[in-house]
């Protein structure tokens, strides 16, 4: 046991860092150019709407998740639900496109080998929520669906581009991608994420999880006590 809590102390800088990958303000410019690309150079609008429409509606349904946690106190105690990871969700809604856009020209074997190395690296970023101690599996899990779909919309619906990136391109979205976990700083969106909660439910402070177990388990406590009252005797005089 010593030498497992060790270990993870241990490799707790490595996933903080890893985990910055699926930050928004690292992953949303990077699509930001590819989008650009797509429109203006590889002329495929039709693509670069389904990603930005399918990777927008995850958004907007991860932020609601956490509005309505923060908020109004809307979670899910037994599976330590608090909403949807937005690190996951924008992991596999734009490494996988991006890892398709990056091998274009290549054959479809290395293309989907590609794209599957995307959706491996999202889910690997999923899972780095675990031990930063940012989520929980469920939580992860969701955003890594969410994602996942948004990504889908983009590579299945319409064709990919056979045209492959400009080389300046490729390599800048690749240094940009891996560069900045270590020298961004930190992430607002969540405070301002919180701020919008505050604001919409009026709210002085946020709602918490350890403040979610614990009302459940005075609810639980309420309830069995309330069965125990129920199949308590009656004594008639």
């Amino acid at each position: 046991m010593a030498f497992a809590s060790t270990a993870l102390s241990q490799a707790a800088p490595a996933w903080h860092l890893f985990t910055r990958l699926g930050e928004a303000q690292i992953l949303l410019p990077a699509m930001a150019a590819a989008l650009l690309w797509l429109v203006a150079v590889a002329r495929k609008p039709r693509m670069a709407a389904w990603w930005l429409g399918g990777t927008a509606a995850a958004a907007l349904l991860t932020t609601a998740t956490k509005v309505a946690f923060f908020g109004y106190e809307i979670g899910y105690a037994p599976l330590d639900y608090t909403g949807i990871s937005g690190h996951s969700m924008f992991a596999a809604a734009v490494l996988p496109v991006l890892a398709g856009l990056l091998a274009g020209g290549c054959s479809s074997r290395w293309r989907q080998a590609a794209i599957a190395a995307g959706y491996a690296l999202a889910a690997a970023i999923a899972y780095s929520r675990l031990p930063v101690g940012a989520h929980s599996p469920i939580e992860s899990l969701a955003g890594l669906a969410l994602g996942s779909m948004a990504s889908g919309m983009a590579l299945w619906a319409p064709p990919l581009p056979d045209k492959r990136p400009p080389v300046w391109l490729a390599a800048g979205l690749v240094a940009w991608v891996v560069s900045l976990p270590a020298g961004a700083p930190p992430s607002p969106t969540h405070g301002w994420v919180v701020r919008l909660s505050l604001a919409v439910s009026d709210r002085a402070k946020p709602y918490q999880r350890w403040q979610m177990h614990r009302d459940y388990r005075r609810e639980q406590k309420r309830q069995r006590a309330a069965q125990a009252s129920a199949k308590a005797p009656t004594y008639w005089r």
